[in-house]
């Protein structure tokens, strides 16, 4: 009889925000769908979001939101990034008396979870694609932010799946990237990022594709993005919350 050999230990997590700690189904994606209508691309679904995705490459939204415009038949094929991203801010962000779509974000993981990856490893921080003022406000609305070391954002330098945000991250905590580094994301970019530079990539399911999974009777694992993320090098594809990370890192000192 053979048994699976332990996962080797890491001392640095490197966690996402979106998909990963932010539920963002309401948020960040409704707002490409409704962006994506705003400009004539009526054939844009949730599900045209998950396909591109899964696809890699679509770590901006404002930029997905506009390719995806000019993919449609009748989308507006000369409008431009700035229309776009001004659109997509109005219902994120919210305008007048409307409130934005950020309000319905919600904390993905237990704060138990969080306090616990916190105590366990060296390291902990954010590498995310947000611009850095959103990804503060949820933060602070989840009064998590002293959970993390360092927050890599958008306005930090080229996305992933460049392997610079990770590296980013690692350089600011004075750590060497590494076997000993884990990049957790819900998209390709996120694993391409994290081995290129050096380090492992663990997969997460999001709330909408697990529970899309469940729907039809399926593992959580069992949908288009976890096997991309597996595809692309992701060690494993873990269920929203992601508690089974705390196996990838050491026990907590008695």
């Amino acid at each position: 009889m053979t048994t699976t050999p332990a996962p080797p230990k890491a001392t640095t997590v490197l966690l996402d925000m979106d998909g990963i700690l932010a539920e963002v189904s309401k948020s960040y994606r409704n707002c490409i769908v409704k962006t994506c209508k705003e400009y004539g691309a009526t054939s844009i679904t949730y599900d045209t979001v998950a396909e591109w995705k899964a696809r890699g490459g679509c770590n901006n939204d404002w930029v997905l939101s506009r390719d995806l415009i000019q993919s449609d038949p009748n989308g507006d094929k000369n409008v431009t990034l700035d229309q776009v991203t001004e659109t997509f801010e109005r219902f994120y962000q919210g305008h007048g008396d409307t409130p934005g779509a950020c309000e319905l974000e919600t904390l993905i993981p237990s704060r138990e979870t969080l306090k616990e990856l916190r105590e366990r490893s060296e390291h902990l921080a954010i590498v995310t694609g947000r611009p850095r003022s959103d990804c503060d406000k949820f933060l602070e609305i989840h009064n998590i932010t002293n959970l993390f070391e360092v927050c890599v954002c958008m306005e930090d330098g080229p996305p992933k799946p460049d392997a610079f945000p990770v590296r980013r991250a690692c350089e600011l905590m004075g750590v060497e990237p590494s076997g000993k580094v884990l990049m957790v994301g819900d998209t390709p970019d996120d694993v391409r990022s994290a081995l290129a530079a050096g380090c492992r990539a663990i997969g997460v399911s999001t709330p909408e594709a697990a529970a899309a999974a469940a729907q039809n009777g399926k593992e959580h694992h069992e949908n288009l993005l976890s096997n991309s993320l597996k595809a692309c090098g992701a060690e494993v594809v873990l269920e929203p919350g992601f508690v089974g990370l705390l196996d990838y890192l050491p026990e907590k000192a008695s």
